[in-house]
């Protein structure tokens, strides 16, 4: 129990790293840390993993090219704004909405569905933080409130409730749109940050539910 509680951290910061990354652009203090030796060590033990290993490999290739690129920052935050914050028809909207209602999913309101799943868990998201409950970023705050929530739990069984809860909700919430998404990001995202965050996230998500489900 406790070494799931331990690995349940683990997930909770990972889901958190990713939420941060599309909620805001990158700052230049943010950029130095990326080059910090604790970050390459984050980044190099998720592609210990082989079903992670090519996305972070481009996404460390990505932070090696910035620190050669002129006005990194700003060019960074361009692409971002760019992508996530345009109207443009060559954007990534990080909105689940755009894809679901799309493709007739959940009944056209992901963001309504969002919005009452976090008040029936009591879990609010940053008010400073001015966007639709199914923005890509809160979706993923949430879930990793979800999963340190469940830390308070004792009993065995209320943890595997916990934990299939976790799965459903990456599986109905996210998997259900992000891998438009992704493909999207890579097509518009020239020089490619966004485009390796998009994959990894993709990945990631698609091995936590093996692990949530026990198979491996």
């Amino acid at each position: 129990m406790q070494e799931v509680k331990q690995f349940n951290e683990q997930r909770a910061e990972i889901y958190w790293w990713f939420s941060s990354l599309f909620s805001k652009e990158l700052t230049e203090q943010d950029l130095q840390a990326y080059q910090s030796s604790a970050v390459r060590g984050f980044l190099a033990g998720l592609g210990e993993n082989p079903q992670l290993s090519e996305a972070v490999e481009a996404l460390v290739d990505a932070f090696d090219r910035l620190q050669q690129r002129e006005d990194a920052q700003l060019e960074l935050s361009a692409d971002f704004c760019n992508l996530f914050l345009t109207s443009d028809k060559y954007a990534a909207l990080p909105y689940a909405s755009l894809y679901l209602e799309e493709n007739k999913l959940l009944n056209g309101k992901p963001a309504q569905d969002m919005t009452q799943l976090m008040l029936n868990k009591g879990i609010k998201v940053d008010g400073h933080f001015n966007e639709p409950a199914d923005h890509l970023a809160i979706e993923l705050d949430f879930l990793g409130n979800l999963i340190i929530r469940c830390n308070a739990l004792e009993k065995e069984s209320h943890m595997e409730a916990a934990l299939a809860e976790q799965k459903a909700l990456i599986e109905q919430h996210l998997l259900t749109w992000i891998p438009q998404f992704s493909a999207d990001c890579k097509r518009y995202d020239e020089f490619g940050f966004y485009a390796a965050v998009s994959v990894l996230l993709v990945n990631f998500c698609k091995i936590d539910c093996h692990y949530l489900a026990n198979e491996t």
